[in-house]
């Protein structure tokens, strides 16, 4: 089992799909269209590869939640990466910058970023491959 896609709610595809690219260099819109939700027109868009994919809705209102507040909600989601050093690189040449820094750990390192919806996204290079020391929180 693994995770396929999410599934986020926005207020602009573009501004979105410029920072996920920025990671994801291969990834493309595998599919896109427009509807309603709710009597709301929304356009809609499938961005990934052939295997997983995060899916956009453009009908988003308001703010996404205080990350330092308490509200039920999304807090973040994280993915592996063999070189943190290059996806940092990667997004800071796209404009974005760090959100906050990780904690240290020896086994591994960690960043975050906002995306522009507002979702914070983890990043992880994992320093050894024993499960008991890539999963501590020293």
């Amino acid at each position: 089992m693994y995770l396929e896609h999410v599934n986020l709610v926005v207020k602009n595809i573009d501004t979105m799909i410029r920072f996920y690219q920025a990671i994801f260099p291969h990834w493309v819109i595998r599919s896109e269209g427009r509807g309603e939700w709710y009597g709301k027109p929304r356009r809609w868009v499938h961005f990934g590869d052939d295997t997983q994919y995060i899916a956009m809705s453009d009908h988003g209102e308001g703010e996404n939640r205080s990350l330092s507040g308490h509200q039920v909600g999304f807090a973040h989601f994280a993915y592996v990466t063999a070189n943190l050093d290059n996806t940092v690189s990667r997004l800071n040449k796209a404009g974005f910058s760090v959100h906050k820094q990780g904690n240290e750990n020896p086994f591994r390192k960690n960043i975050y970023f906002r995306d522009p919806s507002g979702f914070e996204v983890e990043f992880v290079e994992y320093l050894s491959d024993i499960p008991a020391e890539r999963n501590n929180d020293l």
